[in-house]
């Protein structure tokens, strides 16, 4: 029998008398209410449309709806792509393209569209319409003391999935509610919509307002922000412009695949050849300022997942770290664990924390440690 974790969903499809796209509006309407936890949506020739809720892939049914075609999942994607005339460009030339989407007061989605056997495949990701704030996400209350940053650059990382731009928006929305100046956001696509606050907020979508972050990121320094938020870091020219940014007074919130601090480092500074890095290190030394890592656990009562936060504030040690080549990563570690009074904490020591609150299990514990046998020992397990 399957677990509830895993048994099919039944849906009810209310009948479409318009256009193929309200049938598509009534499909992930009826998909995203079946269940308040929906993160994703996958469409995918020969299988029946899936949800995943914590984790878990869960097939979708409904009268009428066994497996899609690969007739269905290009009609799916047609009607998400719409007439965006770039997004079509790309999925012809380089076999996928990123796109955000609406349902008009339900939800905002962050959409991939790509092909796979000569087929269209669909991946969605559901954005909550109402901004996340620190409380919901777990996030330590003194991280809102970045909003008071005068410079610098201050980084989100973690697995796909993890709930970093949930963090990055929730970092923005407490600069928006108390500075007042120029923000603006270089993503791709779209997530979360920021209105005015006290600061002024642009928001630029790759491929339809800009066609990538390199020169967006560029224009971006002729637009007189304050604070400039780049969706990800994914290449060396990015991550220069990036620290250019940050030494000519601004503030840059940005986003990393990257696992952990140390990880996070040693990714920035490899972007760069070996005559280079000595310098990057010495740069990243002065204008990183704060790392947050992030990985999500399911928690014990099977409710959802809960974060595990790192955070690597960088004080004068830390700074003397990222200096020297440690191809450990145990001195920032150190320094991370000499640095609780300062509002650092390293993961293990945050699973500890969730385990002793009695929010996941020793086994989830254990599974996402970084020393398994370290943790083990403290949580007196053996």
């Amino acid at each position: 029998m399957a677990s509830p974790a895993t048994a099919a969903i039944s849906v009810n499809l209310e009948p479409s008398t318009g256009s193929g796209s309200s049938a598509t509006q009534a499909l992930l309407a009826a998909m995203l209410k079946a269940n308040d936890r929906v993160s994703d949506m996958i469409f995918s020739p020969g299988r029946a449309p899936q949800v995943e809720v914590n984790g878990d892939l869960i097939p979708v049914h409904a009268p009428g709806l066994k497996a899609l075609t690969s007739d269905d999942t290009r009609r799916i994607a047609s009607d998400l792509i719409g007439n965006n005339k770039q997004a079509i460009t790309m999925l012809r030339e380089q076999g996928s393209c990123d796109i955000s989407y609406g349902l008009p007061g339900l939800a905002r989605f962050r959409v991939n569209v790509f092909i796979q056997r000569g087929s269209c495949a669909v991946v969605m990701r559901a954005i909550p319409t109402v901004l996340p704030d620190f409380a919901s996400l777990g996030l330590p209350s003194h991280l809102k003391q970045i909003a008071g940053l005068r410079d610098g650059i201050v980084l989100v990382t973690g697995p796909r999935g993890s709930g970093k731009s949930s963090t990055l928006a929730a970092l923005l929305d407490a600069i928006n509610e108390q500075q007042t100046c120029h923000i603006i956001t270089i993503e791709d696509p779209i997530e979360f919509l920021h209105n005015h606050k006290k600061s002024t907020v642009h928001q630029r979508e790759l491929h339809s307002d800009a066609p990538n972050f390199a020169l967006a990121l560029r224009a971006a320094l002729r637009q007189a922000p304050k604070v400039i938020l780049v969706g990800e870091l994914r290449d060396r020219e990015t991550i220069e412009l990036v620290l250019d940014a940050a030494e000519t007074g601004h503030l840059v919130l940005s986003s990393m695949n990257s696992p952990d601090a140390t990880k996070t480092v040693e990714k920035l500074v490899n972007a760069f050849s070996a005559p280079e890095q000595s310098q990057v290190r010495a740069r990243l030394s002065k204008m990183l300022r704060t790392v947050i890592s992030q990985r999500l656990l399911p928690r014990k009562d099977g409710s959802g997942r809960n974060a595990a936060i790192e955070v690597l504030q960088v004080n004068s040690e830390a700074a003397a770290v990222l200096e020297q080549y440690d191809h450990t990563g145990q001195a920032l570690l150190r320094v991370m664990k000499a640095g609780t009074r300062e509002g650092m904490q390293h993961f293990d020591a945050a699973i500890v924390a969730l385990v002793e609150a009695g929010t996941i299990d020793a086994e989830v514990a254990l599974r996402h440690a970084v020393n398994p046998q370290e943790l083990r020992s403290t949580l007196a397990l053996d």
